[in-house]
This record gives structure tokens, C-alpha cells and sequence, in this order.
């Protein structure tokens, strides 16, 4: 909030406590059976502009209800309908008072005690920074990896894809591949071993060159750069050889596999594809498409 808008509130605030100077603190009263302060938008326009020295326009009441009062509104700080509880939300007749609830502890205002009686009353109670934080229970998409680990990703296609490469191609053609590296969207390193990947001479992860999991099967000796591609990403000529400059310090053979969920993906992608690399469709997982090369499933030897 501007300074401006912060000082708004405060008169507005100050109007409905019906305070004017520092010794009225100790004389707040909350709204109930025996204090029965409250007032209308254009009484706290007249109240501000009297003892606050303003010329707020009469016809800005709305403005007091939408704006200055909003979050002590919300923070039920300040109530609305005092006396009154049927009123529409915009009619002016509707007044403003202090809670009773806050009015005890607004009393201590200036105290020595203050700080602590302010503490222990909002340890009790929430707090208009948690109402408006809007805190939800997301959830999250379960993934166990090989070796048994489990992680969470964040929902989406491009992770729900990433879960069925881990749990469904690595089992069926991964010869016993362990993953050394996997990303999320919101944590882009949410699984790596780089203790692994150094020793396999395996180049320095960055955000931009990173492909979406890293597998390696100690019986092939065969590291697996597999792209998860749900709407971009695919293993292009381009990318081939970006990452076979990348990976030529490997001490292992390097095959790449591009992923998508389902055919209707494949083929939109399907004239990017490299040859030389494999394609793995999840909906049909038990099958792989080769693009024309001397092996299936297997490395080649990069004679560039």
C-alpha cells in the first residue's frame, strides 16, 4: 500500500475507534450490549475531515467502504452491519464499529506490555497475512524411483509424463538404469547424484542445457538422455548435437530417447525427430520407434 493509502486507512480506522488524541486509547469500547459507538461511511468522512483536518468529499463513500475499511474489515479488527446485521453490503445506513474482541487488547495500546499482550492474542487467533496468503493443499504427483526412492512432483502433463518414464520405460528398457538426475518445475534439481555423474565425466548441469532425466545402467554401461516432451523439447538435429558436444567426455555410450504421452504428441513433433535416437510413446509402453541408424536400442559412435 502507498503511504497515502495507508494513512487512509488509519484515519478511517481512528474515526471508528473514536479516537482523537493518545489519551483516548484507554477509552475504546467494542461494539455490544453496552457500547453502542458505530458509524456510517459519511459519519467517518465527517469525523476525518473534523479532527484529521481533510476534505474528503462527502460522495466518496464508497471509497471508505471499499478501500480505507477493506482489511480491517477483513482482519475483523472493525465490523460492519453494527446494529444492523440485514443490511445490504453497499448501504450507506450500514455503520462501523470496533470489535469487542480487539477492543480489550487496543485499550493496552502505549503499555508496557503491549508487545506481549499483542503476541499471545495473535497466537490464538489467524492472521490477516495467513487469511489473504490463500494457503491450499496441492497435490502432488508420487514418484518412486528404481532404487526406491520416492519424490513428489508438482501436478501437470509434463511431470505426469516424467512419473511414467521412471516407473514404466526404465523397468522395460533400462537394464537396471538408476536415475542420476530428474527436474521439476518447481525445483529443477529435485533429484541428482552428482557424485554419479561426475565420475562418469557427465558436463556440468546448467538450466538451459539440462535434459529431463538422466539414467545409467551399470550392466550397458549406457547413459540415458530422455526427453519428456508434452509440449516442447524434442530431440531435434539441433539438440542431438548440442548434446553430443556436451556428453563427449563420457565414459560411457550415450543413447537418446525422446518421450511423449500418447501418438497424437508423437506426430506433431514427428518431422523434428533425429536419427539415431529412439522415441518411447507411454500409452503403448511396451514398444519403442527407432529412427534409422546401425543399431536399435544401443549407442553410436560419434564420428563427428
Amino acid at each position: 500500500m502507498t503511504e497515502r493509502k495507508l494513512e487512509r486507512m488509519a484515519m478511517a480506522f481512528l474515526a471508528v475507534a473514536n479516537v482523537q488524541a493518545s489519551s483516548d486509547w484507554a477509552k475504546i469500547q467494542g461494539y455490544d450490549s453496552e457500547n453502542r459507538y458505530a458509524l456510517k461511511t459519511r459519519e467517518i468522512i465527517e469525523y476525518i475531515n473534523q479532527h484529521f483536518y481533510e476534505s474528503i468529499s462527502s460522495g466518496s463513500y464508497d471509497d471508505i467502504r471499499r478501500k480505507d475499511l477493506k482489511l480491517p474489515v477483513v482482519a475483523e479488527i472493525i465490523i460492519r452491519s453494527a446494529g444492523n446485521p440485514n443490511s445490504a453490503r453497499n448501504d450507506p445506513t450500514r455503520a462501523y464499529a470496533i470489535s469487542s474482541e480487539y477492543a480489550a487488547l487496543i485499550r493496552n495500546f502505549g503499555t508496557a506490555n503491549w508487545e506481549k499482550d499483542v503476541e499471545k492474542f495473535l497466537s490464538e487467533r489467524t492472521t490477516l497475512a495467513e487469511k489473504l496468503a490463500q494457503r491450499r493443499e496441492i497435490k502432488t504427483i508420487p514418484v518412486i524411483l528404481p532404487d526406491g526412492q520416492h519424490l513428489e512432483f508438482t501436478p501437470g502433463e509434463h511431470n505426469r509424463l516424467q512419473k511414467i518414464i521412471i516407473e514404466e520405460f526404465l523397468p522395460r528398457f533400462g537394464y537396471g538404469a538408476e536415475v542420476l538426475y530428474v527436474g521439476d518445475a518447481a525445483n529443477k534439481f529435485l533429484s541428482i547424484n552428482q557424485t554419479k555423474l561426475n565420475a562418469l565425466q557427465f558436463f556440468e548441469l546448467s538450466h538451459g542445457e539440462l535434459p529431463d532425466i538422466l539414467a545409467y545402467s551399470t550392466i550397458k554401461n549406457w547413459l540415458f538422455l530422455i526427453e519428456a516432451v508434452h509440449s516442447s523439447g524434442a530431440i531435434n538435429p539441433l539438440r542431438l548435437t548440442e548434446l553430443r558436444k556436451l556428453t563427449a567426455n563420457c565414459t560411457t555410450d550415450v543413447i537418446f530417447i525422446t518421450a511423449f504421452l500418447d501418438r497424437d504428441t508423437f506426430r506433431k513433433f514427428l518431422p523434428e525427430i533425429a536419427w539415431e535416437t529412439e522415441v518411447w510413446i507411454a500409452n503403448a509402453p511396451d514398444h519403442l520407434i527407432h529412427f534409422n541408424g546401425s543399431s536399435f536400442l544401443g549407442p553410436y559412435k560419434n564420428s563427428q
